[in-house]
């Protein structure tokens, strides 16, 4: 089976489209699929991080903002280059829809969309949200063609192999606070990570060990590696062992998207800045289950809320340790099978 990937990443829009689309990738090739990415190339790009882990990438180079047309365009000649056909186009694309999908899928097997906005339509054969709702079988009403197979909510959760041999190590958090993790993102476009440092300074009577994990796409990343190295903290940049460090971190301060889910999966508990729109409505609903704490949106954090969040934590041993039950009950159960469910379902076509 041949496979093509439409996903960009930048310091605009992050790395997380890329990393699930990279777990689904490493699935399908040790199941014997072809692998293939089209990515677009600008700041933030992860197109060499892509090739470094063994697949193919075919650069888009055009400047502006993506329009559906030239994007399909560019994306029908990179499937021609490909000489052979393809059996499924993969797209985790919030700027491309059905306009896009149709033009595509004449040249395709199958199309798979990836998503979590529910707020455009879509032509594709299988749909992918593998977030939480808590009216997850309604968002996609009208919005898919008769026949679209959906995958909704946490049970096909994409996750790299380094989660599940975490997970073999993870229990139930005591609730006791002495190491915390800080990950925004691989981008942290709002730049959190700093906000939160300044937090810390204001809090360095506390005896916490404190890891700071960024991105090679986090413009900020130099100065934050400056102000860790002055406080003492450990700096992490652009890592294959955030499953090591989670599943260490007794509570984590970071964004929404996949990283709230992947702590979740390890049973971290943790508090959550909504950096982008499409996080809102996820992180509300994490937060009603109790699964995490929702901090807010970015532009009303302050780094004071961060420092009152951390005072919080640390005496709310009872309330972490509910945290940390609620967020392995949401998604803990998800276990490294044989197959996958998301392979499973591009498999059987």
């Amino acid at each position: 089976m041949r496979i093509l990937f439409r996903v960009d990443s930048s310091s605009a829009i992050g790395t997380g489209h890329v990393m699930r689309c990279l777990a689904l990738a490493r699935m399908l090739k040790e199941a014997g699929c072809a692998v293939y990415f089209a990515m677009r190339v600008g700041p933030g790009d992860l197109c060499d991080e892509v090739e470094n882990k063994g697949f193919p990438v075919f650069r888009l180079v055009y400047e502006g903002p993506v329009v559906q047309e030239v994007d399909a365009k560019w994306t029908i000649e990179v499937i021609r280059q490909l000489l052979q056909p393809l059996d499924w186009c993969i797209v985790d694309h919030y700027e491309l829809d059905r306009r896009w999908e149709e033009k595509v899928k004449a040249y395709v097997g199958h199309v798979m969309v990836m998503d979590d906005l529910a707020n455009r339509p879509h032509q594709c054969d299988i749909l992918l949200d593998q977030n939480y709702y808590q009216q997850a079988q309604q968002r996609y009403h009208g919005l898919v063609p008769p026949g679209c197979r959906l995958l909704l909510g946490p049970q096909y959760m994409l996750l790299r192999p380094e989660f599940y041999e975490a997970k073999k190590f993870v229990s139930l958090r005591s609730g006791q606070v002495q190491r915390i993790l800080l990950f925004f993102g691989g981008s942290d476009p709002t730049n959190e990570t700093e906000k939160a440092l300044h937090a810390f300074r204001e809090l360095d009577a506390l005896d916490v060990e404190v890891d700071v994990v960024v991105g090679k796409a986090n413009l900020n990343r130099f100065r934050v590696e400056q102000f860790c190295r002055e406080i003492g903290f450990r700096y992490h940049c652009q890592i294959d062992y955030l499953a090591e460090l989670m599943a260490k971190a007794d509570f984590s301060l970071g964004a929404g998207g996949a990283s709230m889910w992947e702590r979740c999966f390890l049973g971290l508990p943790s508090a959550v800045t909504i950096v982008a729109e499409n996080q809102r409505r996820s992180t509300e609903d994490a937060a009603a289950y109790g699964a995490v704490w929702n901090i807010g949106w970015h532009a009303d954090v302050k780094s004071a809320d961060y420092a009152d969040i951390v005072y919080r934590a640390i005496a709310s041993r009872e309330q972490l340790k509910h945290m940390s039950r609620k967020a392995l009950e949401l998604v803990g159960s998800t276990k490294a099978s044989i197959v996958h469910p998301v392979v499973e379902a591009l498999l059987e076509g």
